[in-house]
């Protein structure tokens, strides 16, 4: 399943760094940041909870990233 979620990033540089946080994340099979767009879109791995792994993703991005902001 594949899912779209509105971020908040200051940049480029930064977008790049919340893809590969939320792409090493148990239960995501791919994701990919549009920076120009703002969006996140997540491909989920079969049979796992997106909200929770979502929530995931958000604590790894706010490590690399303190700022940025995913709208679950």
């Amino acid at each position: 399943m594949k899912k779209t979620y509105k971020i908040e990033v200051d940049c480029a540089n930064c977008a790049n760094k919340m893809e590969q946080a939320a792409a090493g994340t148990p239960g995501v099979k791919s994701a990919t940041v549009n920076f120009m767009m703002l969006k996140m879109v997540v491909e989920f791995e079969e049979g796992c909870d997106p909200r929770g792994v979502m929530e995931e993703v958000l604590r790894r991005c706010k490590r690399v990233e303190d700022e940025c902001e995913i709208y679950l």
